[in-house]
């Protein structure tokens, strides 16, 4: 074999290789992921419920969309204006955030970002507010509590596959989820587990979101 063909024989070999070491650092981003806005539901408002009502209460939050005449914020319309790909859970609230924040593109809409279920402990007798219910359901679901449905470590495999969602997603540009207070929690160590770094955070309350950015997992040597 000629030097020649062994110089393009070697060129060829790491061009071949280019695409898996560009596979490797491909995600672009920046993440960008909200709280929905505010719900039409009350939590805060009575009356007050014993369990099962709070059960009924929960299906029917879940099932809600956006209280009307709120003002989106305009920061964060700003920082999702140039959003690549448009991502909400499966629930109406989100799904009308999304909506609202981010009009330029259609979410797509994944039942993987849904909220953590909040079971209510069975206290027969007693009666609170849906806001008291869900301190309560949410200490007890963290223990161990479930009521047939999700538990926590069930909601934790789902968060590490919401970021690998989002993950993949960014490879396509910046992203924007509008999702849910606990679940958007959950997903916050997934993220970082995938060399991902939060480099904005304005909390956790209603319309708040934080950016995420990819920083490369290589060590130093020696």
């Amino acid at each position: 074999m000629s030097v020649s063909d062994s110089a393009s024989r070697a060129h060829a070999q790491t061009v071949a290789k280019a695409p898996a070491q560009a596979h490797e650092t491909a995600p672009v981003g920046p993440i960008v992921i909200s709280r929905h806005g505010r719900p039409a539901l009350d939590r805060r408002a009575g009356p007050r419920l014993t369990w099962r009502d709070y059960c009924d209460w929960w299906e029917r939050y879940e099932a809600g969309g956006l209280a009307e005449g709120q003002e989106i914020p305009g920061k964060l319309q700003a920082q999702v204006a140039d959003a690549d790909i448009v991502l909400s859970s499966a629930r109406l609230r989100a799904q009308q955030t999304a909506a609202l924040a981010a009009p330029h593109l259609e979410a797509e809409s994944d039942p993987v970002f849904n909220e953590a279920p909040l079971p209510p402990p069975r206290l027969p007798g007693l009666r609170y507010l849906p806001k008291t219910w869900n301190v309560l359901a949410r200490a007890a679901w963290l223990n161990g509590h479930a009521l047939d449905g999700e538990s926590v470590m069930q909601a934790r495999e789902r968060a590490a596959r919401a970021a690998a969602r989002l993950h993949e997603a960014s490879r396509r540009g910046k992203v924007y989820l509008a999702a849910h207070g606990w679940f958007n929690r959950m997903i916050r160590p997934e993220l970082r587990t995938l060399g991902w770094r939060c480099v904005e955070d304005h909390g956790d309350s209603y319309w708040c979101y934080r950016v995420y950015e990819f920083r490369s997992q290589t060590r130093s040597v020696g």
